[in-house]
């Protein structure tokens, strides 16, 4: 195929042999499958702001740290530079997450760099060898639905233990390679000890796990993960390996008004965001 205008600095430097052909296009990013010699790998090339459709940008990066002050200086003016900075430091989370989830032992495609703002990664492949489905290509039986999300729960435990929350988590952003899931597309993740939306999104991650997974094993559904989860890393108990029931009981609390509508608010957005998936898988079928 003809190789994008995006591609074509990694084509010159010699850093990828050619495009294959288009893999997935979204409304943040259009992912190529490329040679590197005898390998195919994937190619993510990042949407600019002004095109992508991830909603509220500004809590995702809360708490991210800048590489020097002047660009913290700049983003937090608003201005030309400052906008380029931002553009700049999305790109570069997800490499960034991705090292440090593989590291972790989270189950991630393996990073192999970001160049000319392009981050090259490895291709997660299926049991045919073809790139692999997402979750929400398949059907569960009960007891595969049970073994999947126990297996992620544990991987949102590790991703945690490692200080970050995916933030988008959901059946389109996992693909399933012979051993199993595999997560992917994390250039919001955020910064637990940093971010004040941290708990909610990390909830959000693991409910939309539950519901997943509940369509195949409703009692999946019953489940509260994310409040005992969240409990043992504010109270530094959460390891890897921390015993987990499903179960927690909360406190009573004073329900602020504005913050619950603001949730309302997101989750309303992020249905309208699982519907625009789903449309997209069906035209890419």
């Amino acid at each position: 195929m003809k190789t994008p205008r995006e591609l074509r600095p990694l084509v010159d430097d010699g850093i990828i042999d050619s495009v294959v052909r288009r893999l997935k296009s979204g409304k943040e990013a259009s992912v190529f499958l490329v040679a590197c010699g005898d390998d195919i790998r994937c190619a993510k090339v990042y949407k600019d702001s002004n095109h992508r459709g991830f909603h509220k940008l500004a809590q995702y990066q809360e708490g991210r740290k800048v590489r020097g002050s002047r660009d913290a200086r700049a983003m937090g003016k608003g201005g030309k530079h400052g906008r380029s900075v931002q553009e700049t430091e999305w790109k570069n989370a997800e490499v960034d997450a991705l090292y440090a989830l593989t590291a972790a032992g989270v189950r991630v495609p393996q990073p192999y760099g970001v160049f000319d703002g392009v981050l090259l990664m490895e291709t997660v492949r299926g049991a045919d060898g073809n790139p692999a489905p997402r979750l929400n290509d398949v059907v569960l039986e009960p007891e595969q639905a049970r073994e999947w999300h126990a297996f992620m729960i544990r991987q949102i435990v590790l991703m945690l233990c490692a200080g970050l929350i995916h933030g988008d988590l959901s059946e389109f952003n996992v693909l399933l390679d012979p051993s199993g899931p595999v997560i992917i597309d994390l250039p919001q993740a955020v910064n637990a000890a940093s971010n004040n939306n941290a708990f909610r999104m990390l909830e959000r991650d693991v409910n939309n796990m539950r519901e997943t997974f509940g369509r195949a094993a409703p009692e999946l559904l019953e489940t509260q993960y994310a409040h005992e989860i969240w409990h043992l890393y504010e109270t530094s108990l959460l390891k890897p390996d921390s015993p987990l029931t499903g179960h927690f009981k909360r406190e009573e609390v004073v329900v602020d008004l504005e913050a619950m509508l603001d949730l309302i608010e997101d989750e309303r957005l992020e249905a309208e965001d699982r519907q625009r998936r789903r449309e997209e898988a069906e035209q890419e079928e």
